[in-house]
């Protein structure tokens, strides 16, 4: 078989775990994990991770490897996503790198070099402009933004964490297929809409409770349905307004992935037949099979 990568993306709910087992089983591949929320261990209904019967046996990797106060920067995940990727690839295998946030696939596959962490001077700049700064990495909701100390470390790891693209997008891997999942969008907002409402009978709540006490960590002000919920358990927000929120904002974040995919990354894109996902399966299938042929 040909030495490949198989990337599948899309919106939350489309349905890439599942694509993701199916293909390799027939590619005899291995699934590596491109959410940035489901690196953290105990956040499993709020990110909707796999489980173990939905792996169907497939080895999956870089799920469940840091706790939720750990720091995981898209520099750690490209250092580690890469040695991964070169171990499956030694072995004969596939690498199935599935996820939606997008940032962290083109991270991992193209040659990005990272800015050194350093220490920053913001005491020129006013809450105000450091707040007008954070916006700008796409951050909209900004916990206790009076607290000029808090901003300042976020502004920080913001601006530590960008990437620089040293050769215009250049693969850094041969045979790269990037497979994208999706379908209308009163569809997708519909599942997104019963998603949440599945988490919160599934225990969304009392899963954010058992990690309350580290509620200033990243992982938690920034991951969608758990800052909602933190703040309705700070009292801010009614429960009704809590789910009306995760997903408003699932939605929201639904269609940024949308955006960012169809410019920064070549997909592929399939429309998902949820009467039928086989079809779905069948349709990829081949059309790898045929990438694979030229």
């Amino acid at each position: 078989m040909i030495s490949m990568i198989i990337v599948i993306s899309g919106p939350t709910a489309v349905g890439k775990t599942k694509l993701s087992v199916e293909l390799a089983k027939i590619f005899n591949g291995e699934v590596i994990n491109a959410d940035s929320m489901q690196f953290y261990k105990n956040l499993n209904i709020g990110t909707a991770k796999v489980t173990e019967e939905e792996k169907n046996g497939i080895p999956h990797h870089l799920f469940d490897i840091k706790e939720v106060w750990e720091d995981f920067s898209i520099y750690d995940y490209q250092k580690i996503g890469r040695e991964v990727i070169q171990e499956l690839l030694k072995k004969g295998k596939t690498p199935i790198i599935v996820g939606g946030s997008a940032l962290y696939i083109k991270s991992l596959l193209y040659d990005f070099k990272f800015k050194e962490e350093e220490k920053k001077d913001y005491s020129s700049l006013s809450n105000e402009e450091i707040i007008k700064k954070i916006n700008e990495y796409g951050v909209s909701e900004i916990k206790d933004a009076k607290n000029r100390r808090r901003i300042e470390r976020l502004l920080e790891k913001l601006e530590n964490d960008t990437y620089r693209n040293t050769k215009d997008d250049k693969l850094i891997y041969e045979d790269v297929i990037f497979i994208g999942l999706t379908t209308d969008r009163d569809t997708l907002y519909d599942k997104i809409n019963k998603r949440v409402d599945k988490m919160m009978e599934d225990g969304l709540i009392p899963e954010v409770e058992k990690v309350y006490k580290y509620k200033e960590a990243k992982s938690l002000q920034t991951g969608i349905g758990y800052k909602e919920v933190i703040k309705y358990l700070d009292n801010e927000i009614t429960l009704d307004e809590c789910v009306d929120l995760i997903k408003k904002n699932s939605r929201h974040y639904a269609k940024r992935q949308y955006t960012f995919l169809r410019h920064q990354l070549p997909v592929t894109w399939f429309n998902v037949n949820y009467d039928d996902f086989e079809k779905t399966i069948l349709q990829v299938k081949e059309y790898i099979l045929n990438f694979c042929k030229k």
